[in-house]
C-alpha cells in the first residue's frame, strides 16, 4: 500500500480539482439499463436491509446472515463460497465479454447495542457478548451495506451477456473486531485468499453508510480517509502499601495518572500535527480494591490512531518509551503492549482521479462532496494492502436534520433514511461498469 501521502496532503477540494479531467463516456445501454433495474429492485432491497436489522448478528455470528447472501447468489446462478473466515460468503459473476476483475466487498455484522429507534422492524435481539447479556443491533449501517450490494449482483448479474469482466462480490464478517480469543475480519478473509484464489481482483470498492451526511451525497477522499487503529495496554506495577503510609511503597495509581498526562503530551508537544494527525486515547484503568490499599499493580488500556504508518510507528516508539520513564522515575515499571488492528484505508489517488467523474455523474456534482479524514478505522484497509482499492461513504441523514445531532454510529438512536441505498447500488454499479469499460484510463 502505498502511503507515503500524508494526511493534509489534499486539505481542500480545490487540490484535487487537477484530476477531475474529462474521462471516455461510459456505456450509455449499460449505464441506463442498470439504473432502471436498480429501481425495480428497490422494494426487495429495502425488505432484505430490514430482515437483517430485525434479526443482527454480531461478529463472527452471522450465520442466518450468510445463509440468506448465498441463497441469493445461488438463485442467481453465480458461483458462491461460503464459510469464508468463519461466516463470510463469496460470489463469483463472469461477464460474457473479457475484461477485468473488479472486487465489491460489503460487511455484515452487528454491535452489542440496544435499539431506542421506534421502528417496526426494530431489533429486539439479544445474547451474550464478553460475558455480559446485551442488545444486538445494526448501528452502524451494515444490514444496508448487504442489501446494497444483493442488490448489485442481481443488477449486474441481469446484463452478465454484455459484461467486460468479472465481479467478485465479498459478504464479510466481523468488521467491528472478532471475539476475544478469535481472528477474523477482512485480516482473515485475506489471509484465506479471498483475493487470490479464483479470479485475482485488480481492484476493490467499497462503501459505508453515513448517519451524519446528508441523504443522496457521496463523500469522497484520495489517500488516507480513515485512520489506522491499534490498542494498548500498560500495565504498572508498584509496591503494595497501606494508604496511610504512601511512602512504604510506591503508588502505581499516581504513576498511571502521571503517564496518562505524558501520553496527551506526545500529541501535543511531539509529533507535527500540521504535517499528519494522531490521537492517543485512554479507555480504561483499572486498580485497587479498596479506599486505603495502595494496590501493587494498575492496568490502563487504550486506542492510537494514525494517518501513515511513519506516524504510527512514531506513536508506538513515544507511547513506549513515554510510560516506562515515568514508571522508572517513581522507582515503579511499565510495561507496554501494542497491538496493530487496522492499516490507514487508504485510496489509491489514481484510482480516485479515474473513478470520481463516477461519483458526480451518480450523485450530481453538488452532492458528491470532498470530505475530511476521520479517526475511525476501516478493516477495508486490509484489501487496499494487496490492491488499489476506494472507499467511500453514502449519506443517509433524513435531509433537514443538523449533521451535529443527527444520531452518531454506535449509538442506540442509529438512523439511516432507506432512500439512500439506491444510490449506494448505482455507485457499485457504475464504478464497476466504468472500471470494466475504461472510463478510469487517462
Amino acid at each position: 500500500m502505498k502511503n507515503s501521502y500524508t494526511f493534509l496532503k489534499y486539505t481542500v477540494p480545490f487540490a484535487f480539482a487537477l484530476f477531475a479531467a474529462p474521462v471516455v463516456a461510459q456505456n450509455a445501454k449499460l449505464a441506463t439499463k442498470a439504473t432502471a433495474l436498480t429501481t425495480k429492485l428497490e422494494p426487495k432491497m429495502l425488505e432484505w436491509r430490514r430482515d437483517f436489522h430485525q434479526h443482527p448478528e454480531l461478529a463472527n455470528r452471522e450465520t442466518r446472515t450468510a445463509a440468506k447472501v448465498a441463497q441469493h447468489l445461488q438463485a442467481l446462478g453465480l458461483e458462491v463460497q461460503t464459510g469464508v473466515a468463519h461466516t463470510g460468503v463469496v460470489g463469483i459473476l463472469k461477464g460474457g465479454k473479457p475484461g477485468p476483475v473488479v472486487a465489491l466487498r460489503a460487511d455484515m455484522d452487528a454491535l452489542p447495542v440496544t435499539e431506542r429507534v421506534d421502528l417496526p422492524f426494530a431489533s429486539k435481539e439479544r445474547t451474550t457478548f464478553n460475558g455480559q447479556e446485551v442488545g444486538v443491533m445494526h448501528a452502524c449501517g451494515h444490514d444496508a451495506h448487504v442489501a446494497i450490494l444483493m442488490a448489485t449482483a442481481e443488477v449486474l448479474t441481469s446484463m452478465k451477456a454484455d459484461l467486460p469482466g468479472t465481479v467478485k462480490f465479498i459478504f464479510q464478517p466481523s468488521e467491528e473486531g472478532a471475539p476475544l480469543g478469535e481472528e477474523g475480519g477482512a485480516s482473515l478473509m485475506v489471509k484465506e485468499g479471498v483475493l487470490n484464489k479464483g479470479p485475482k481482483p485488480e481492484v476493490i470498492f467499497g462503501l459505508h453508510m453515513n448517519s451524519q451526511a446528508e441523504v443522496g451525497q457521496l463523500l469522497y477522499r484520495p489517500g488516507g480517509v480513515m485512520a489506522s487503529a491499534d490498542n494498548f495496554q500498560i500495565k504498572v506495577k508498584g509496591k503494595q502499601v497501606h494508604g496511610a503510609n504512601p511512602w512504604d511503597g510506591v503508588d502505581p495509581i499516581t504513576v498511571a495518572a502521571q503517564i496518562v498526562t505524558g501520553l496527551q503530551t506526545i500529541v501535543s508537544r511531539q509529533v507535527p500535527l500540521t504535517e499528519d494527525a494522531a490521537v492517543i486515547s485512554i479507555g480504561r484503568i483499572q486498580g485497587g480494591v479498596r479506599s486505603n490499599i495502595i494496590p501493587e499493580e494498575v492496568q490502563l488500556e487504550g486506542t492510537i490512531r494514525a494517518f501513515s504508518p511513519d506516524m504510527q510507528q512514531q506513536l508506538h516508539d513515544k507511547i513506549t518509551l513515554t510510560a516506562t520513564k515515568i514508571a522508572e522515575s517513581a522507582g515503579a515499571t511499565a510495561e507496554v503492549s501494542i497491538q496493530k488492528m487496522a492499516p490507514v484505508t487508504y485510496n489509491d489517488p489514481a484510482l480516485m482521479e479515474r473513478m470520481l467523474p463516477v461519483l458526480q455523474t451518480v450523485a450530481g456534482r453538488d452532492k458528491a462532496v470532498f470530505m475530511k479524514a476521520v479517526t475511525i478505522a476501516e478493516d477495508f484497509a486490509f484489501y487496499q494492502q494487496q490492491i488499489p482499492g476506494l472507499f467511500i461513504f453514502l449519506g443517509g441523514m433524513p435531509k433537514g436534520q443538523n449533521p451535529k445531532t443527527a444520531p452518531a454510529h454506535h449509538t442506540p438512536d442509529f438512523f439511516i433514511d432507506e432512500s439512500s441505498l439506491t444510490t449506494g447500488v448505482k455507485a457499485l454499479t457504475n464504478l464497476t461498469l466504468a472500471y470494466m469499460e475504461g472510463k478510469g484510463k487517462k
